[in-house]
């Protein structure tokens, strides 16, 4: 994997690493962020289920997430994470979360273009897939502006905030990708 492939306008991607641990940990604790993505989680449920498993080394094929730290260039500090999962026959499931003051100035469209042309492009890919709990409607916009459609709903499909929710399931296909950007 070269993440050297990977590049935007205003950003860096990194793997995480073990020293990214406080910011990744101030980022899921942070609410506001973390809304419509999990429950509260303890210190050591973080650890274990969402971090320490995502600084492992990826390669295509792999079951746990390639998890890519962004930062701004021009200031150095952290963004958000971004990265994607490889769920078999060809398809990955895409995923981003920005820190709260990072939100709302087009890093998440900035990530996910150049995290679906590294997809497609250096994985060769044919679908990436997303997953937003229903009423993420700043994720929603996001994957729309990057071309994803939404396919469809999973009804009371994720147990969050002490009830069931519905998933809204975007789809992007790797030649609707290329020949609108091949133009």
């Amino acid at each position: 994997m070269h993440l050297d492939d990977i590049s935007s306008i205003r950003l860096l991607y990194r793997r995480l690493t073990l020293d990214d641990w406080p910011f990744f940990l101030a980022l899921n604790q942070d609410r506001s962020v973390m809304k419509y993505i999990s429950d509260p989680r303890s210190e050591d449920e973080i650890r274990k289920h969402a971090f320490d498993c995502r600084i492992a080394e990826w390669q295509k094929g792999c079951d746990h997430w390639l998890c890519l730290l962004m930062h701004e260039k021009a200031s150095g500090l952290p963004v958000g994470a971004t990265g994607f999962i490889d769920r078999g026959e060809g398809i990955a499931e895409v995923g981003f979360v920005l820190s709260a003051a990072f939100q709302g100035k087009g890093y998440g469209i900035e990530s996910l273009k150049a995290l679906i042309e590294f997809s497609f492009k250096q994985h060769d890919f044919r679908k990436l897939v997303a997953t937003v709990t229903a009423g993420n409607e700043a994720s929603k916009r996001t994957l729309i502006k990057a071309g994803f459609l939404q396919e469809g709903t999973l009804r009371r499909n994720y147990y969050l905030d002490g009830k069931w929710q519905d998933d809204w399931i975007f789809g992007l296909l790797r030649e609707e990708y290329l020949a609108e950007h091949e133009k």
